[in-house]
């Protein structure tokens, strides 16, 4: 079981960027599949969990360690200065709520059409971010 979220324990095998971004896309994916019987609380929480994985692509991409934490502002004062981070992924630091208060009842307020499109919206920012920063380090590193 991860350690709670105010400990700082870092993953002693993280996996590559690559992995990362390949589950940031599945929570994307889910996090836009609004159907019957599935609550946009949960599709939001999925938004999270994308911008999370993402950011944490770019954190290896960078040979930064991160710690067991959803907090995504957390994550992003672990970046580098020389990275640039948009203010849509700056702004996605409010899908941080989601991460746990989304999963079980009344510990949120009832989430509606217009935040979960906001959400969706932050998510797909940072995956879109982190593809293109992880891409351009690849092609830097090949050559030099």
């Amino acid at each position: 079981m991860p350690p709670d979220e105010s400990t700082t324990v870092e993953r002693a095998d993280p996996g590559s960027p690559d992995d990362w971004l390949r589950y940031a896309r599945s929570d994307l994916n889910l996090s836009r599949e609004k159907s019957e019987g599935v609550l946009s609380e949960t599709l939001c929480f999925h938004a999270q969990q994308a911008a999370e994985k993402a950011i944490k692509a770019v954190l290896l991409t960078e040979e930064r360690s991160f710690p067991y934490t959803h907090d995504l502002q957390q994550l992003l004062e672990r970046l580098p200065d020389k990275v640039t981070v948009p203010s849509s992924v700056q702004e996605a630091v409010e899908l941080t709520k989601y991460a746990v208060l989304s999963r079980y009842p009344a510990d949120l307020a009832p989430v509606d059409d217009e935040e979960h499109r906001r959400a969706v919206q932050w998510a797909e920012a940072t995956v879109a971010w982190a593809e293109k920063h992880v891409d351009a380090v690849k092609e830097r590193d090949d050559d030099g």
